[in-house]
């Protein structure tokens, strides 16, 4: 993919013009984000947006949004919470609207227009919105309404929205004076401009990277389904007769799983490894520091000590000492458990007369071994019990179970790709809301899975506004002649971003600025859908060959079971080294000066981490940090794990499909979006804090 630096707006447009070339009028005249969708229940109508249609929309969305930010602030009557507060949150529909549709769908079907578009437009953004946080006469009268909160005796959700938006001034800067907002505004638009530019390099790289391999004799180990689709993906690359793996997962984790050859792993896990750390025009090991050092400046500008004391501010965990004490009394336990897993292996090595110590590109792969060996389990012996389209319904079933929903697919519902489909989910016949799938990997769509949407639920101007989920991944794909055939991973990654799913699909607040939750909180409704794909009767209710159509015998799911514990240390350590990483970077009080490699060799040496295991993610390639919303919150899967180890619980004891509990955790937690105090709302489900137990438990830690 051909990467394009920062143009100017112009360059832009003229470069989407070449692409679909029309006169401006015409294109204005026909933009569908200024119309009212036609599309069933208000959908984005991918059927007649086309890339020339973002940068006008994005253009009149921002003048539109200050014209409605104009009226706030010009409002001759006294502030109050509806002509203020409530106005401010309603303002900037057309705005979110083009944003939610270009943001997703530059992250699902991106190019290269469409990465120029978002280098423009981002800094764009950043500045408009630091116009509005940073703008006297708004916080005066945001600060006017917020000054009387306690005569205005506001309640329940109305009390958290005013209280939200004044933090949210707060935070943006708005109690600065002009020239620390000038800096701040400088720091906020560069930043805008490096994490974007971090994704699309890492993207780069993993796309570039391709493996061919000419004769199957190097192949050996490798399922055949693995080969089948190796074969596909090279002949579509004009290359009839090799075999070509990628660092998408569904070709990488098989690869390093499964083949023999030494050599060929080590090439394919460095290459995974070396992603924006290759030298080129696209290496991230410059920006990391960058990226840090300016979170570190503008926490400092806000009167925080560090980016992280900044982030957990409005987390559960509150601060940086919560998160470091709970990552340091968990890892030693990590580690001793990942050095017997290690041990085992070492010691088959020995056996099998090999001259060479484990490395990292060796794990996976003799893990495999050791758990053939002990447990008897093979995972390729389970992977034709789960086709993908049996999984998502699976998935379906249990939501069916539990909430009393149901979902259709819609084919009269535009998608933005052929792959991709929508179900509309309704309860007792009334809508909730939409959910678009989209399973399989490409090239303009970058790696690993997540849940977004295109449309949140809310209120606004009186009319409920009902969700546009999507869930995007990057699953294995149907190949010679097979269907879609998962990992048991790959089940459980389903079943965590229908989670997330739920969660939007179950919204039910008044207000945009209610509706978000705590990073270290929002993983809670992922991870506890987990439980559900590996208990014995749901299981039982989905995996099925996809040949003969059995069930999924009794004994593989026991050795399943069996094996629950295997590998729990590689996992947790490999997953704890990267948030500690993360934690690392975020907690500087000083500017970063060392490389992204002499970072992590100090953070290695700090942490004690296991030369056999290395981070789950390398800084160069760490997305969830240097390019999406988890800076100083990688922690949140684990600290959302304890939650759910916990909550699940509660299932267990009533039963997993128990109505009065699945009625609690809608309703405490599921609905409730950020109406209230995240600790609140788990102990309204729970009936008490979550304990440290369950989650010890699940990993083999105690």
């Amino acid at each position: 993919m051909k990467k394009l630096t920062f143009l100017s707006l112009a360059a832009v447009m003229a470069l989407a013009a070449c692409k679909n070339p029309k006169p401006e009028e015409k294109v204005m005249e026909e933009n569908p984000f200024f119309t009212e969708s036609a599309a069933p229940f208000g959908a984005p109508e991918f059927d007649k947006i086309k890339t020339e249609h973002y940068l006008p929309a994005f253009t009149q969305g921002m003048k539109a949004h200050d014209d409605e930010i104009a009226t706030i602030t010009g409002n001759t009557a006294a502030p109050d919470f509806a002509n203020t507060i409530v106005a401010l949150d309603e303002a900037g529909a057309l705005l979110d609207r083009v944003s939610e549709v270009f943001f997703n769908l530059n992250e699902a079907v991106t190019d290269s227009v469409m990465q120029a578009i978002a280098d423009s437009v981002t800094p764009l953004l950043s500045a408009h919105y630091d116009a509005i946080s940073m703008s006297a006469p708004l916080f005066a009268r945001v600060k006017a309404v917020y000054d009387r909160k306690t005569e205005l005796g506001l309640k329940g959700e109305d009390s958290m929205l005013l209280e939200n938006t004044w933090k949210n001034f707060v935070r943006s800067g708005a109690l600065l004076n002009d020239a620390q907002k000038e800096e701040l505004k400088a720091i906020n638009e560069k930043l805008s401009t490096l994490t974007l530019k971090f994704g699309q390099n890492v993207l780069d790289d993993n796309n570039a990277f391709k493996m061919f391999v000419k004769e199957k004799e190097e192949l050996a180990g490798l399922p055949e389904g693995v080969l089948s689709a190796a074969s596909e993906a090279a002949k579509a690359e004009g290359k009839e007769g090799e075999y070509l793996f990628t660092l998408h997962w569904p070709s990488l984790f098989p690869f390093l799983t499964y083949a023999e050859n030494r050599a060929l792993r080590e090439k394919m896990y460095k290459g995974y490894t070396n992603r924006g750390n290759l030298g080129n025009a696209g290496d991230n090991n410059t920006l990391v520091a960058e990226i840090a050092n300016l979170r570190q400046k503008k926490a400092a500008l806000l009167g925080f000590e560090s980016h992280a004391a900044f982030v957990l501010d409005r987390n559960m965990a509150k601060t940086p000492a919560t998160v470091d004490a709970l990552l340091e009394k968990l890892f030693p336990m990590a580690l001793k458990r990942a050095k017997g897993e290690l041990a085992e292996m070492q010691k088959l090595i020995d056996k099998e007369g090999g001259k060479f110590k484990l490395a990292p590109w060796d794990w996976w792969y003799y893990a495999e071994k050791v758990r053939k060996a002990k447990y008897d389990l093979d995972e390729e012996a389970i992977r034709p019990y789960f086709v993908m389209e049996n999984v998502r319904d699976g998935a379906f079933d249990v939501a069916r179970k539990l909430y009393g929903i149901d979902f259709k697919k819609r084919d009269d519902v535009p998608v933005y790709h052929k792959e991709v489909e929508v179900f509309e989910v309704t309860e007792n016949g009334n809508h909730i809301g939409l959910l678009y799938l989209d399973y399989y990997p490409r090239e303009s769509k970058r790696g690993g899975a997540w849940c977004t949407s295109f449309r949140s639920q809310r209120v606004r101007n009186g009319k409920k506004i009902t969700p546009l989920v999507s869930l995007v991944c990057n699953f294995s794909k149907p190949t010679g002649g097979k269907p879609s055939l998962l990992s048991v991973d790959e089940v459980e990654t389903f079943f965590h971003e229908f989670g997330h799913g739920l969660h939007g699909l179950f919204s039910n607040v008044t207000y945009g600025g209610t509706s978000g939750t705590p990073r270290d909180f929002v993983e809670l409704p992922s991870q506890i859908m987990e439980n559900w794909a590996t208990e014995p009767e749901v299981m039982k209710s989905f995996a099925k060959h996809y040949q003969t159509g059995e069930v999924i015998p009794d004994a593989l799911i026991a050795k399943m079971q069996n094996s629950q514990l295997f590998n729990q240390g590689f996992a947790a350590v490999e997953y704890m080294a990267a948030s500690m990483l993360d934690m690392a970077y975020h907690s500087v009080k000083a500017p970063i000066t060392v490389t992204a490699s002499g970072f992590e060799a100090d953070v290695v040496k700090r942490i004690r981490l296991m030369t056999e295991i290395g981070f789950r993610y390398r800084s160069t390639y760490f997305n969830h940090i240097f390019s999406g919303g988890y800076s100083a919150g990688y922690y949140s899967y684990l600290w959302s794990e304890i939650l759910d180890a916990d909550a699940f619980e509660a299932f267990k004891e009533k039963g997993i499909f128990d109505k009065a509990t699945a009625q609690s955790f809608r309703d405490n937690i599921l609905s409730k979006g950020g109406t209230m105090d995240a600790s609140v709302m788990y102990r309204a489900f729970r009936g008490k804090d979550p304990s440290l137990e369950p989650v010890m438990k699940r990993k083999g830690l105690k």
